[in-house]
């Protein structure tokens, strides 16, 4: 099966990039070598590498592995926790639900 071409945005490789040198931080202020995380982590050497780099083709489930090695897997759930924009929209569309209908003159 031939590999997909993932298309990333400039923006959101900036993300990526900024998730993996924080990963890579972590770890390092924790004194464990790439050997013991992705030991630990159950996963390659290269994979860590490769999430440390911010890597697109890497599951989000080695990324979890990972922030699970490093105490810090609950962060996650910080993510999209605060949705200013989608509860904007919801209340929006409970404002055009609660309209009055219109009433027919006879």
């Amino acid at each position: 099966m031939p590999k997909k071409n993932i298309v990333i945005l400039p923006k959101t490789r900036r993300i990526l990039t900024e998730l993996g040198e924080n990963i890579k931080l972590a770890r390092l202020r924790r004194n464990l070598s790439a050997e013991q995380v992705s030991e630990r982590a159950n996963i390659s050497r290269p994979t860590l590498v490769s999430i440390e780099k911010g890597a697109a083709t890497v599951s989000l489930g080695s990324y979890l592995l990972v922030l699970q090695v490093l105490g810090l897997e609950k962060d996650l759930l910080l993510l999209a926790k605060d949705d200013v924009l989608g509860r904007k929209l919801q209340d929006a569309d409970i404002a055009l639900k609660g309209r009055a209908s219109k009433r027919v003159k006879k």
